[in-house]
C-alpha cells in the first residue's frame, strides 16, 4: 500500500479511537506516527543505545495534515521514513493508508534529535545509526 515506505506497520482502527463526531480523533493520528517512529528506531538498534549510554530520541516537532475522514471499522498503515539527516537531527515523513477506503488519510512529518540524557543536551547522531538508516532507507544521506 505504501510502495515509497520501507517501513510501515498495519494498525486496526480501534472503537474508542472515534470522538463524538464518529470519525477517529485528530490526536490518535499523532500516536499512530508516534508508534511508527519508534518501532523505527527500534529496528535501527536506538533503544539499545539508551540502554547502555543513555542517548536516544527526543521529539523536536510533528505536524499532520489530514486528508481524509477515518472510522471504525478500518485499518490503517502508518509509514514512517527518513528524509533528511543532520548532525543530531532526523527528518521523517509519515503516511496513513485506509485499507478499507484505498486512499491516503493523513500526512505528517516530525523531527527527531539524537539527545544524551545524562547531560541533557544533543548529541550527534551516532555513526552506526547512520549507517543502518542509511541501509533501512536505500540511499545515503
Amino acid at each position: 500500500m505504501l510502495p515509497d515506505y520501507h517501513f510501515s506497520l498495519v494498525w486496526p482502527v480501534q472503537w474508542g479511537d472515534q470522538d463524538a463526531f464518529g470519525h477517529v480523533n485528530n490526536t490518535v493520528y499523532f500516536r499512530w506516527m508516534e508508534s511508527a517512529r519508534i518501532a523505527y528506531m527500534d529496528q535501527l538498534g536506538l533503544d539499545d543505545l539508551y540502554s547502555t549510554q543513555r542517548i536516544g530520541p527526543i521529539l523536536a516537532s510533528i505536524k499532520c495534515d489530514y486528508r481524509r475522514q477515518l472510522h471504525y471499522p478500518d485499518t490503517v498503515e502508518i509509514g514512517a521514513k527518513v528524509t533528511r539527516l543532520g548532525r543530531s537531527s532526523i527528518g521523517l515523513v509519515h503516511t496513513i493508508y485506509s485499507q478499507q477506503q484505498q486512499a491516503v488519510v493523513a500526512e505528517g512529518d516530525s523531527t527527531l534529535v539524537v539527545f544524551d540524557y545524562n547531560t541533557q543536551q544533543s548529541h550527534a547522531i551516532p555513526p552506526e545509526l547512520r549507517a543502518a538508516i542509511e541501509k533501512l532507507e536505500q540511499r545515503t544521506f
